[in-house]
């Protein structure tokens, strides 16, 4: 049968179907069970949750770190994230999300959506979907006043109406408010927030540092998550408030490609690397961490750890799973500096040796500590 010559002619001007996005992608479909595992790790009453995500460079890699507030917005918690691109610079100015300097996102779409509530133009895989491009640590902390909650929230916002107003010389930057990599990062923003806003007097906001024997390009592009979220770890001890830390897994099949970056690599193939601490280990390859600061860092928080979240290949589900009983602060840093210590000696001297210490979220070493049995599941 033929078709009539207009309807031939016209279906060249419809527009074509656009392909279905894959799951683990932008705009694809999302894990069917994302509200029954938030309602389940809320069951637990902690106040904030520190997010530590993990790099996806070879080399020198030094991640992001957000903060999340227990109910920010109605059943869920706001996530606090220095926003990458609001850097006023001409590369940024058009196709990318720079409304705000401090982005507040819900912690179930910073962690598993694949759509943004922001913008067309927010950055899957660091404002929203972080798990389908990498790992991320959550430190949840028990017992913060309410008024400290409420002093975080309100310097966010001062530091936004700073950028707004691009304000200089606050008391918290020197310079132009607006994202600097080297500058005001991710590890600053909440530094401060918590120095200034929430009187934590103590806390030390430190620059970047050169090490002699680091390479000057891996300084250059490197800032100090880690290192801000041990101080902040410190002084929470000292204030008395209870810790554990969930380590939410990266979803290993992503074939998502970010348009925006000059290496077209999927998600599925970028590294997925704990973030380094400013050392030598910035030279080294996943995996490979031998400096002792890196090394306590990977056992405090494997000490602290209570639930891996991971999402199931196979079922497209989320899976929350208990590793093991979390250890209280104090003796999981005594645990930890002591067993970095003796490691980190031993990784000098290049000899064989079983290590005392377990890591944190790194396939190499430690991926069957979060593997576990159908009997050990704990449905949400």
């Amino acid at each position: 049968m033929r078709l009539p010559l207009w309807l031939l002619v016209a279906s060249f001007f419809l527009p074509a179907a656009t392909p279905a996005a894959d799951f683990g992608s932008k705009d694809g479909p999302e894990p069917a069970n994302i509200d029954q595992i938030s309602r389940f790790l809320r069951k637990d009453p902690y106040d904030l949750e520190l997010l530590i995500s993990f790099g996806t460079s070879k080399g020198g890699s030094a991640g992001h770190l957000a903060l999340a507030i227990r109910d920010g917005v109605p059943g869920d918690d706001l996530v606090y994230s220095a926003n990458f691109y609001a850097d006023r610079t001409d590369k940024h100015a058009t196709g990318f999300y720079t409304k705000d300097l401090m982005v507040g996102i819900p912690k179930k779409e910073y962690l598993f959506k694949t759509t943004s509530s922001l913008d067309d133009t927010a950055s899957f895989g660091l404002d929203f979907g972080e798990i389908y491009k990498r790992s991320v640590i959550g430190v949840r902390v028990y017992g913060v006043p309410a008024n400290e909650k409420e002093a975080l929230v309100a310097y966010f916002n001062r530091i936004n109406d700073d950028y707004h107003q691009q304000s200089s010389n606050t008391e918290y930057h020197d310079r132009e408010i607006k994202y600097d990599y080297m500058h005001l990062n991710c590890a600053k923003t909440i530094g401060v927030a918590f120095k200034f806003g929430a009187g934590y007097q103590d806390l030390e906001i430190s620059g970047v540092r050169l090490f002699s024997r680091v390479r000057v390009v891996a300084a250059a592009n490197a800032n100090i998550p880690t290192e801000m979220a041990m101080k902040l770890i410190e002084e929470w001890h000292k204030r008395g408030f209870g810790m554990d830390v969930v380590l939410y897994k990266k979803y290993g099949a992503s074939t998502y490609i970010d348009p925006h970056e000059e290496e077209q690599v999927m998600f599925k193939d970028l590294p997925n690397r704990f973030p380094s601490v400013l050392s030598r280990d910035f030279r080294r390859e996943q995996g490979a961490y031998e400096d002792f600061d890196n090394l306590y860092a990977m056992y405090l928080l494997y000490n602290m750890g209570k639930y891996s979240v991971l999402l199931n290949e196979r079922t497209k589900l989320l899976a929350t799973e208990k590793s093991k009983n979390p250890m209280p602060y104090p003796g999981a840093a005594e645990l930890a500096k002591r067993s970095a210590k003796s490691d980190s000696a031993k990784y000098r001297r290049h000899l064989l040796f079983k290590p005392k210490g377990t890591r944190i979220g790194e396939t190499a070493d430690n991926t069957h500590l979060y593997n576990f049995s159908e009997s050990d599941k704990r449905a949400p």
